[in-house]
């Protein structure tokens, strides 16, 4: 081991102390912490943004409180199979003291006497990933971390990425994923979604489908300052990566920013027709003359956060085509029922 600060090997040796204290099972069972939540899963990181993400899905209900764990500027970790939830706060602890992604991940499995039970994939803030998949993971069972693959048995390391999964149809279903995550363009929820979506489609889980979930991290980018940018849980569903693609829309309309290419000038054509809508609706009792006057901005304004497109909300005289869409679709919905 290289020689290290001061200050960082007490902190490191502190987190080993953590890591190691664990309560022991009872009568040789499982604690509870450890479920088996077979599925397959790719952790992450965008180093321009600064995002760190995990995206999972399973024939398992409400994957999103056992598999994906992160945290802004630390990393991100997925922990399944029989899943040992403490890894993700513990490896989170090791990687805020300074472990790499594969150092984490080798004091996580080192007194763990259920590691071939595991599986585990770990992305750390300097991009570094290390996936590990048990010896008795039940097939198809294995990892691939960057573009460098491992089996059953083995740790494999990489960066940017790692994705693993077990009791899948095959080996296709990581291939996929790994594939399409790199060629993806976009955010990081996008390019995690897509590789994950890719994934189900070549295979997936070969039980059958039933909960997702979408993790994605970021220092302060969340509503009102929060680090959880995207936090998105399927509990259950015939189809969850449909709905996760879904609800992944929702959540951009309502919580992402407008992209300045979607602003459009309210027009007195298009004034009119919101001073219809919001007048149909209750918002709005002026004249509908197609003037975006002070009074027609207002209801506007007010109409829009009762709809909660709070991040999209505007004061100059421009308004986001994205949630002009969701307007009128909205609108045909209610007026079809009044």
């Amino acid at each position: 081991m290289k020689f290290l600060p001061a200050v960082w090997f007490a902190s490191f040796l502190l987190a080993l102390f953590f890591i190691s204290h664990t309560p022991p099972t009872l009568n040789g069972c499982s604690s509870p912490r450890e479920v088996r939540a077979a599925t397959f899963s790719i952790v992450a990181c965008d180093p321009e943004s600064g995002e760190f993400g995990v995206a999972v899905q399973s024939k398992f209900p409400n994957v999103r409180p056992v598999v994906p764990w992160a945290e802004a500027d630390v990393g991100a970790i997925a922990t399944q199979s029989l899943a040992n939830t403490s890894y993700g706060p513990k490896g989170l602890v090791l990687l805020k003291n300074g472990a790499s992604a594969e150092e984490a991940l080798r004091i996580l499995i080192e007194n763990d006497s259920l590691r071939d039970e595991r599986q585990v994939g770990i992305v750390d803030s300097r991009g570094r990933t290390a996936s590990w998949t048990g010896r008795n993971c039940f097939e198809w069972a294995g990892g691939c971390a960057g573009g460098s693959w491992g089996g059953k048995g083995e740790i494999v390391t990489g960066r940017g990425f790692t994705a693993q999964g077990n009791i899948l149809v095959g080996r296709e279903t990581i291939q996929a994923m790994a594939r399409v995550f790199t060629e993806t363009k976009g955010i990081l929820g996008d390019r995690l979604v897509a590789a994950l979506v890719a994934g189900g489609k070549a295979g997936g889980d070969r039980r059958g489908e039933e909960s997702a979930a979408l993790l994605v991290v970021k220092k302060g980018a969340g509503y009102e300052g929060m680090d959880n940018y995207i936090d998105i849980s399927i509990y259950d569903h015939p189809r969850p990566l449909e709905e996760l693609e879904r609800v992944y829309r929702l959540h951009k309309l309502y919580f992402f920013k407008s992209d300045p290419k979607n602003l459009v000038a309210v027009t007195p054509d298009l004034c009119r027709e919101m001073q219809t809508i919001m007048e149909d609706r209750g918002f709005y009792k002026g004249e509908v003359n197609g003037i975006y006057d002070a009074a027609t901005r207002k209801s506007l304004t007010d109409f829009m956060y009762w709809e909660n497109y709070d991040i999209r909300v505007r004061t100059d005289s421009l308004i986001d085509t994205e949630v002009l869409v969701d307007i009128r679709k909205n609108y045909a919905e209610w007026k079809s029922h009044h």
